[in-house]
């Protein structure tokens, strides 16, 4: 019971001190709420004096700046016030500096004035002196002043001709000294290197024959196997007295190649007749065709030159069995191809295109038998139509001059053919061309006032001319050697070049009695 008593006295108690512990509790909390809030309103006092100090701070500082920069700005003002003042200055003086040089310009101007008619008074003076002294040295001489004139103006004529002789013979040697010593250079140069064998061919060819009886085999019954022979390869077939030999004659060489090498095989065959000849044509054509296949790529590859057309590669092999002034036109492309690159290669030009042309200049002349027009025209018609390089075609358009060359690689074609045609030896002209020519030489040279004879010499290489010494003098010779030379370049065809050589002699001769 006692237990009971006391549990429900110490639950009544917890319960009093429980209620006591939250009113105690919520006393204390109400009280800290309230001390939280006195010191809340005391920090946002403190800030709100704070922040009225800041402030008044700040507009101070504001205030301060606006007075600096008020002041900085009154210095500028009072500086560039001070510059513009100064401008001014400088200006009112320049103003000023240029009224006194106008005054001076104005004086001056003046005074150049004042001297023009001094000195046009004084022009007149010395007119009216010097027209007295012409006409006071007119009379002392006896010579008018037009004839005065003329007589001066002759003699300055010959002073003048002497010193123009003088100066081209100076420039003369001067520039032959050099080209002359470049030239030989490089031409010696390729030539050195390029030296090629040359055959030259006629328009007859020679068959030997085993013996005298094949004459009559060859000739056949009735003449069947010579007419024969004749009518398939278009050739005359020349049948004398010659011992052991039967002559080919023929303009086209192509046709003689064939009729040659089949002639031989029928000769080698010894079974002579239409049937047997007919089938050795064919043979010789289809040998002839594979030696002009051959020919042309040996050429090709002799000189170097990559990338032409299988059609154009047949036609420069075509060139083995065509000839022009008896020299040969394959052997002379190949020549004037290694020239023409050797050349460039010494002058640092472009030796591919140099080649190119040199070796393609003549591909005409494998077809002027056969087509209308010129080897040139002939040659550029074939190029264009295979596609050619237009710096090629030029090349080969400009190598005789008929158009003007476009690249110096041209001109060297143009020297190296020159050079490969020129050379002695290679080639061969007709009696009459020759003597033509070696009139026509003549005659321009004694077209000229002043001179007695004329001789073309070193077989049209040269023209020496005697002059007669009474009406051509040593300064006059010089003019008139350049004269000659460029009448000879106008009006003459020539490979190579002409040597003009004047000679002036002056005798004298008296007797001792």
């Amino acid at each position: 019971m006692d237990i009971v008593i006391n549990i429900a006295i110490f639950l009544i108690t917890a319960i009093v001190f429980t209620f006591v512990g939250v009113f105690i509790r919520k006393r204390i909390a109400e009280s800290k709420l309230k001390s939280a809030e006195n010191e809340a309103q005391r920090i946002l006092d403190m800030a709100k004096v704070e922040a009225e100090n800041k402030k008044k701070e700040e507009i101070f500082k504001a205030k301060e700046e606006i007075l600096s920069a008020r002041k900085d700005l009154d210095d500028e003002i009072r500086e560039r016030r001070g510059e513009v003042q100064g401008q001014e200055r400088r200006l009112i003086q320049k103003e000023e500096n240029l009224e006194k040089k106008l005054e001076l310009v104005e004086k001056k101007e003046k005074d150049l004035s004042e001297k023009d008619q001094l000195l046009e008074e004084k022009k007149n003076e010395l007119d009216e002196i010097a027209e007295k002294q012409m006409q006071e040295l007119q009379r002392i001489s006896g010579l008018s002043s037009e004839e005065a004139k003329q007589r001066l103006l002759s003699e300055l004529e010959k002073t003048m001709t002497a010193e123009k002789a003088a100066l081209i013979r100076d420039i003369e040697n001067k520039t032959k000294e050099e080209a002359v010593k470049n030239a030989r250079e490089v031409v010696g140069y390729a030539i050195q290197k390029c030296a090629a064998d040359h055959t030259s061919e006629t328009t007859v060819s020679i068959v030997s024959l085993p013996n005298d009886d094949m004459k009559g085999r060859i000739i056949g019954r009735e003449g069947r196997n010579i007419k024969a022979l004749e009518t398939l390869t278009g050739i005359d077939l020349i049948i004398d007295d010659t011992p052991e030999a039967v002559v080919i004659s023929g303009f086209d060489p192509l046709r003689r190649e064939v009729a040659k090498i089949a002639l031989e095989k029928l000769i080698e065959d010894g079974r002579i007749h239409p049937a047997k000849i007919e089938e050795m044509v064919e043979k010789a054509k289809e040998e002839v065709e594979n030696t002009i296949k051959e020919e042309g790529e040996r050429a090709v590859l002799e000189t170097g030159v990559v990338g032409l057309h299988p059609d154009i590669v047949k036609l420069i092999g075509k060139l083995k069995y065509r000839t022009s002034y008896g020299q040969n036109v394959l052997n002379h492309s190949i020549e004037v191809s290694n020239l023409a690159r050797i050349m460039a290669e010494e002058l640092g030009l472009d030796p591919k295109l140099a080649r190119r042309a040199g070796l393609l200049h003549d591909i005409g002349k494998a077809l002027d038998h056969d087509m209308e027009g010129t080897h040139v025209e002939i040659g550029v018609e074939v190029l264009k139509k295979y596609k050619e390089n237009e710096k090629v075609i030029n090349a080969v358009q400009a190598h005789h001059g008929d158009v003007e060359p476009q690249t110096i690689e041209a001109v060297l074609v143009q020297a190296a053919d020159a050079i490969s045609a020129s050379r002695p030896g290679a080639r061969r002209e007709t009696l009459e061309s020759y003597i033509k020519r070696l009139e026509a030489l003549e005659n321009i040279a004694d077209s000229f006032d002043g001179v007695d004879k004329s001789f073309a010499i070193q077989a049209g290489r040269e023209i020496r001319i005697i002059v007669k010494p009474e009406k051509i003098s040593d300064d006059q010779m010089v003019l008139m050697a350049r004269d000659v030379a460029k009448k000879v370049e106008e009006e003459m065809e020539y490979p190579g070049q002409i040597k003009v050589n004047i000679v002036r002699e002056t005798r004298v001769v008296d007797y001792a009695k």
